[in-house]
């Protein structure tokens, strides 16, 4: 495209330039690495020829110092959550004659976003969710839209550690006075309670008191985010310099500008603290007032993430949300709300499935819900769907509507896809049954004993992640009423006093303190509720073994206000597992059983039973019930025993009719 002899020569020597300084510097990453400085001459005349483009790998400084325009784009889930959330909820107002939300339009003063947010309810919402922020907004106590920027601002290293957090706070709520350094810089510095927070401020000073130009502020904003001190040192003069052409005192604009270079070593963009803070609060609000949505919407974006389902499938339970099990016949691939609260769950978040495979079942299902597992197999394509798929779906409970129940099922599966399979090849060569589909073979079930409650269980977990009909604990759930005299969801603050709750561990945080010791986070729940439990350093230690991910676990210790979260935790004294609470705390074995039952095989049975076990401490009782009344037979302190799960279940199978349970202390 060069026309004249010069800009022809221009463009070779550049052109040589870049070539000397490229063998100089040598190759990288496949390309050449190139000084900024030789682009500068390289550039303009590359793009008057009319190329259209000019691409760099280049870091963020030298594209700037190129004069070139830098944009930053993110990408963020919280925007999927938003869009899916939104979606669904015009679906439900479609259906019911209303307008589509508008969540560009929402009202920034709603009483039920803040509500919920100073009741640090708040997992879930976009930058709000850590333990470490819900003590910020504890103690801030935002109610108004500039609150949840300055929360952005405020909760980082730098804030927390300088003590602007402590200021700012006790500022809002009136336990300190808010003192501008300049009368002129109360408009600037009002939003903020009189703390310089966000850079922006330290340009408007600039501005106001110095007369500088939007564009000089900004370099003072650079260079003290920098702290160059040759640069601060020009930036010094010529502050104060404009503050004295302005009328202000030097020796004030010293300090204010001291007091600036303070501050900007942590003030933090408030144009980014702000579009972060849009989103946290329409996050808030369709918690708020759409749960179902906002949490179908929040489950649907981590569904490949199990560990974030179990949590947020939690949090629906503290909601009052039911995510009811997974169902073949009604549920989606995503998470999606049946009503105000009822979700349904996404096949999708089953473990071992894949999206293909969910496809095809819901392509085979279409509007027409399947019949049974044999007609499963049948309608789904066997090139998308196989057998450990249709294994996946079963464990997970999501065929319990097409079969007697998940054993017989799982032990069915083969003649189904045999079955299927069959059929597919007739089908293929266009072979159909003599006599049409009226008497055609028709496999069955086979006849097998369903799965134990822990098998059951078991499988939903390693599917999902999760127990989802059922609990582990629910086979404890009397022995532990016994043994505690009380549940989670019934604790109350016990001052000076102990008590004693029991729990499944559901979650562990281990931390290192100040002093270099080790302490957990603990996190129980009996399906009645969910406690948090802190365990310090030289208790952990001591129960460490006890306490891992889904173990049982009984808790000796004082509860009192979870200032998080307004509810309740603990700290633990002592902890058993359910063997040591019961050779600790059981005062006997009690055996109930019909007096024709007690023949020769039941003593006989006894015996083998209790006596590896003898020697304890733990009495026994045989209970005969007759018709005219109850008989106890105390057995000698020579039978006295240790009773654990082993004995407890050998028990129980000994006498199918009868009862084995232990009592405990005053009960």
């Amino acid at each position: 495209r060069y026309e004249q002899e010069e800009d022809v020569r221009a463009l070779l020597d550049a052109a040589r330039k870049l070539e000397g300084l490229s063998r100089n510097a040598g190759k990288h990453a496949g390309g050449v690495v190139i000084a900024p400085s030789a682009l500068t001459d390289f550039m303009p005349l590359y793009c008057e020829a009319g190329s259209g483009q000019f691409v760099t790998q280049l870091d963020k400084d030298d594209v700037e110092a190129l004069g070139l325009v830098k944009f930053d784009f993110l990408g963020l889930r919280t925007l999927t959550i938003i869009a899916k959330a939104v979606a669904m909820i015009d679906r439900r107002r479609a259906r019911a004659g209303q307008e589509p939300l508008s969540i560009s339009a929402l009202a920034m003063d709603d009483a039920g976003a803040f509500d919920l947010l100073k009741q640090c309810r708040t997992t879930a919402l976009f930058q709000l969710e850590s333990r470490g922020m819900k003590d910020l907004i504890q103690r801030l106590q935002p109610d108004h839209f500039e609150d949840i920027v300055a929360l952005v601002a405020l909760f980082r290293p730098g804030p927390l550690q300088s003590g602007m957090v402590d200021d700012f706070i006790n500022r809002k709520h009136g336990r300190a006075r808010i003192e501008y350094p300049h009368e002129a810089l109360a408009p600037i510095l009002k939003p903020t309670y009189g703390v310089i927070l966000y850079q922006e401020q330290v340009m408007q000073i600039a501005q106001v008191l110095a007369g500088y130009s939007l564009g000089k502020a900004d370099l003072l904003r650079r260079a003290m985010g920098k702290k160059k001190p040759e640069e601060m040192a020009k930036q010094r003069e010529g502050f104060v310099e404009g503050a004295r052409e302005r009328g202000c005192d030097p020796r004030l604009a010293t300090a204010i500008f001291n007091l600036i270079e303070k501050f900007a070593g942590y003030g933090f963009n408030r144009s980014h603290s702000a579009a972060y803070a849009l989103l946290s609060y329409q996050t808030a609000w369709l918690k708020a007032h759409h749960p179902a949505e906002f949490m179908a919407g929040v489950l649907s974006a981590d569904m490949d993430k199990t560990d974030k389902v179990v949590t947020m499938i939690a949090e629906c339970r503290e909601m009052g949300i039911t995510v009811s099990p997974p169902d073949i016949n009604h549920c989606d691939y995503e998470f999606a709300p049946v009503d105000d609260r009822t979700i349904l769950y996404g096949l999708g978040a089953i473990k071992g499935l894949g999206e293909g495979a969910v496809d095809a079942v819901l392509k085979a299902r279409g509007s027409t819900p399947f019949a049974d597992l044999f007609d499963l197999c049948r309608r789904v394509d066997d090139k998308r769907v196989n057998r450990r798929a249709y294994e996946c779906l079963i464990a997970a409970g999501a065929c319990d509507a097409l079969g007697p129940h998940r054993a017989a099922m799982m032990a069915s599966l083969d003649t189904a896809l045999s079955a299927a399979l069959q059929r597919g090849r007739d089908a293929a060569v266009g072979q159909d049954d003599l006599f049409g589909d009226a008497i055609a073979f028709k496999p069955e079930f086979a006849t097998v004993d369903p799965w134990p409650m822990e098998r059951r269980l078991e499988a939903e977990k390693d599917t999902l992640g999760l127990y989802l009909t059922g609990h582990p604990i629910d086979r404890y759930a009397a022995e532990l009423k016994r043994i505690t005299k009380t549940t989670i969801s019934d604790l109350k603050p016990t001052e000076n006093a102990s008590i004693m709750v029991g729990g499944l561990v559901v979650a562990l945080r281990v931390i290192n303190t100040r002093r270099g010791d080790r302490m957990a986070f603990v996190t129980l729940d009996d399906r009645t509720g969910r406690i948090d439990l802190a365990m310090f350093g030289e208790l952990y230690q001591r129960y460490r073994e006890r306490v891992v991910k889904d173990a049982l676990v009984i808790v000796k210790g004082s509860v009192s206000t979870d200032e998080y979260s307004g509810g309740f935790k603990m700290t633990a004294e002592a902890i058993y597992n359910i063997d040591e609470a019961r050779a600790a705390f059981a005062t006997r074995l009690v055996m109930d059983i019909e007096s024709d039952r007690c023949d020769e095989r039941f003593v006989d049975g006894l015996r083998e039973i209790l006596g590896p076990v003898r020697a304890g401490k733990c009495p026994i009782v045989v209970r005969y019930h007759r018709p005219e009344g109850v008989a106890d037979l105390v057995f000698g302190e020579e039978w006295r025993v240790t009773p654990n799960e082993a004995v407890m279940r050998q028990l129980d199978a000994l006498a199918p009719d009868g009862h084995a349970y232990l009592i405990y202390q005053d009960g």
